[in-house]
């Protein structure tokens, strides 16, 4: 039987997964994926936490964290197309072309 303790081991691999991803990788695209296993992470650690409590308050939390995270994504992936558009690539070091 699953307990408490998997579904926390579970999220911290997770989390640690995405953020080896997020410091180690160069293409923006494969960033945001990493940046949103991190969130799906977090996401199931509050469901786990949420259900072992016995309130909905971290159900409702994961709620808005995932509206959050649909928004963040589709203003990231609009920003790269307009990079890919101008620079015809989406490496993280030609994006430090664009400061001022």
């Amino acid at each position: 039987m699953l307990t408490l303790n998997h579904y926390l081991l579970v999220g911290a691999v997770l989390f640690a997964i995405g953020t080896i991803g997020v410091l180690t990788r160069r293409n923006a695209i494969v960033i945001f994926m990493c940046i949103e296993l991190m969130l799906n992470a977090v996401n199931l650690t509050f469901v786990a936490l949420s259900k072992y409590l016995g309130n909905i308050d971290g159900q409702i939390f994961v709620f808005f964290v995932m509206t959050v995270a649909a928004c963040e994504a589709a203003v990231g992936l609009a920003l790269m197309i307009a990079f890919y558009n101008n620079r015809e690539s989406i490496d993280v070091e030609d994006m430090k072309l664009m400061k001022w």
